[in-house]
């Protein structure tokens, strides 16, 4: 409908109101940060995309012509969720929102929030889709900080501070996993707890500082011992040290502790109080099960423990298995 005609219908007076403020709204629109835009539902056709577009992804604002533009536009990774959740939100009638990275036409990807609102006709008909992108980029930014630091905070809560091995809280965790693992699966769980021998004798003859360099040193022996991916070496407490060892039985787990005592042995860190070596030696309780189901791993821990105090009344620098 022409200016004139309206003047007629109307009168100028209105009709210049009208326009006035149409014009205002679309300098609001356009000069927000938020890009509108509106789809129509029937031919899938942009009927407006706001000219910031161009400024944050480089596509000229003609070049949105059809929903396969936005789509096409996307994250490979993001496109096929997306899409789909945005058809059947507004098949549904359902506002909705969505974040996704989007293509610029440099080769980058900017964080888009797409914010989308469903209109419909006098029949309830969905007629087309309004909505307002927003760069969420600095958002996910911070986001992606926060969980970095979450994560980096929950290790360090999962670590021993120390020697750099799992802490007694990540073994308790390992453990049940496993356990659960191996009442499915029905293959062996193994356990080796070892203890430095006559260390309080140590640190009171080298000093703490030696005593927490020893530590670490048979930390990264035991490491390299226990290497697999599913392997956790933990520091138990003090000079104490436990292996969890998945899908390993008896002999196999006899053989890692040998290998323990023999990594120690040739660390060859003078004892000056053992009256067992004159080297850094340690006692070794290994035990291994099948979980049932009214097992307890608690109870297979403190029986594996009290190989670990067989050993150590048996003379040390040994291993006992528990039968």
């Amino acid at each position: 409908m022409s200016e004139t005609l309206l003047e007629a219908d109307f009168g100028a007076g209105h009709v210049k109101d009208v326009l006035a403020n149409a014009g205002v709204y679309k300098t609001l629109l356009e000069s927000t940060k938020a890009i509108p835009w509106k789809l129509d539902w029937g031919s899938m056709r942009f009927a407006y995309i706001g000219p910031q577009i161009e400024a944050l992804l480089g596509w000229p604002q003609d070049s949105w012509l059809t929903v396969d533009d936005w789509a096409s536009r996307m994250h490979p990774e993001d496109r096929e969720y997306v899409v789909n959740f945005c058809v059947a939100q507004s098949q549904a009638g359902v506002d909705h929102e969505a974040d996704y990275r989007a293509l610029t036409k440099d080769g980058g990807y900017v964080w888009i929030r797409d914010v989308v609102h469903v209109v419909r006709n006098d029949q309830g008909e969905v007629d087309s889709l309004i909505g307002f992108m927003f760069d969420i980029s600095e958002r996910k930014r911070d986001e992606e900080e926060l969980l970095r630091l979450h994560k980096e905070l929950e290790q360090l809560s999962l670590t021993d501070g120390l020697t750099g091995i799992a802490n007694r809280r990540m073994f308790d965790r390992r453990l049940e996993t496993e356990w659960d693992d191996s009442r499915r699966s029905g293959k062996p769980v193994s356990l080796a707890i070892l203890d430095i021998d006559s260390f309080k004798q140590y640190n009171d003859l080298h000093g703490h500082v030696a005593g927490d360099e020893c530590l670490k040193r048979i930390a990264g022996v035991l490491r390299d011992v226990a290497r697999r991916p599913r392997d956790v070496v933990a520091r138990f407490g003090g000079e104490e040290f436990i292996l969890l060892l998945p899908e390993t039985d008896t002999g196999a787990a006899r053989g890692l502790a040998e290998a323990c005592l023999s990594g120690i042995a040739g660390l060859r860190i003078p004892h000056g109080g053992s009256q067992t070596s004159e080297y850094v030696t340690a006692s070794i309780g290994v035990g291994t099960v099948v979980a049932r189901t009214d097992d307890l791993e608690r109870g297979f821990v403190e029986a594996v423990d009290r190989m670990l105090y067989v050993a150590k009344s048996n003379g040390r620098n040994r291993i006992e298995v528990l039968l």
